[in-house]
């Protein structure tokens, strides 16, 4: 096992240039945010949306926040992004009205048809010129918006399809290059904006709940529990470094330390874990169960956690959602039939 913070967290035969992604049968991740920012960016700014006598123009990305990642599992091309945008709009100077607004494009995802992502239109000052306006972007716009989104898309792909499905194994030195680690994004788990103790309080109770979990994956129970027990793969579904000591009490520490605890049980079929959350009141932990149970064609997993504080519920149960079984399928395509 690599020591904590070392080793490729895209291979486990790092150092056999021969055997790297033979036949495309290992996972490999490249990052497409950075690139996906500047495509957003020159596919939206100084574009004109016109009809109707209307012609307004696109002059800023206001914001442009989420994240892109390419995945390649056993030869299966799987895509991931999504994005929060906010453009800002005026109507063309010629018109001599000051007309100006935003688009707002909240869940640009690939969980999401392009027909069915939301396209917001607002109006700095609502005047009933400026309304004709909102009323044009809103109906007709909203097409030309949508078509440059399938366009990003689409790029995207192209561009990222790029070196990821690899030759077999004889020409498989010529395109080592071609893949770059996208293990750089710095994920945190979400917590609730409660305050925090960071000195043990004697004598106070903190009221729990249980929190029950069940989750299926494509793929082997044997496989799954690699992803809990292998630093590579760990790192890679977290992106970050992590600490983890694969014994019973043995340490571990994911999300820059946000999350961590130690081992009472771990075996392939089970993983017991002394678990708490850095916001927690301090010195309290709960007690996470992983059941792993292998059926004809998946792999059924059983999450029991006790001793969550009554307040952390919601945001626990969300965490498990997007931070672990979420991310879990879309690294290493565990989610999707192939």
């Amino acid at each position: 096992m690599a020591k904590w913070g070392e080793g490729d967290p895209r291979w486990i035969v790092e150092e056999r240039p021969d055997a790297t992604n033979v036949n495309n049968w290992h996972w490999t991740e490249k990052n497409a945010c950075a690139w996906s920012q500047e495509k957003l960016k020159e596919l939206f700014l100084n574009a004109k949306i016109e009809g109707d006598g209307v012609t307004c123009e696109i002059t800023e990305m206001e914001k442009c926040e989420g994240e892109a990642v390419a995945n390649n599992r056993k030869g299966k091309l799987i895509f991931f992004y999504e994005w929060n945008i906010i453009l800002k709009w005026i109507l063309d100077e010629k018109s001599g009205n000051n007309i100006e607004g935003k688009i707002n494009i909240p869940n640009l995802s690939e969980e999401n048809d392009i027909n069915e992502v939301d396209i917001e239109i607002t109006l700095k000052d609502s005047t009933d010129e400026g309304e004709r306006v909102k009323h044009f972007l809103h109906t007709k716009g909203k097409y030309v918006l949508r078509e440059k989104l399938k366009k990003y898309v689409s790029s995207l792909k192209e561009e990222f399809t790029k070196g990821m499905i690899l030759p077999k194994k004889d020409n498989v030195k010529e395109n080592i290059s071609n893949i770059t680690s996208g293990f750089n994004v710095k994920m945190q788990m979400n917590t609730a904006a409660t305050p925090t103790n960071n000195h043990k309080t004697v004598g106070c109770k903190i009221s729990t709940t249980t929190i029950k979990q069940q989750q299926k994956f494509q793929c082997r129970a044997e496989e799954f529990f690699k992803v809990f027990s292998t630093v590579e793969m760990v790192q890679a579904f977290t992106k970050g470094l992590v600490k983890l000591e694969l014994k019973k009490s043995g340490q571990f520490e994911l999300f820059g330390g946000n999350i961590h605890g130690e081992f009472v049980e771990i075996t392939p079929t089970k993983i017991i874990q002394k678990w708490r959350c850095k916001q927690w009141p301090s010195g309290h932990y709960s007690e996470v169960t992983i059941d792993i149970c292998e059926k004809n064609d998946h792999t059924e997993v059983n999450l029991t956690q006790t001793g969550v504080p009554l307040s952390e519920e919601t945001s626990t149960k969300e965490n498990w959602d997007r931070y672990y079984w979420d991310a879990i399928k879309r690294t290493f395509g565990f989610g999707y039939f192939m």
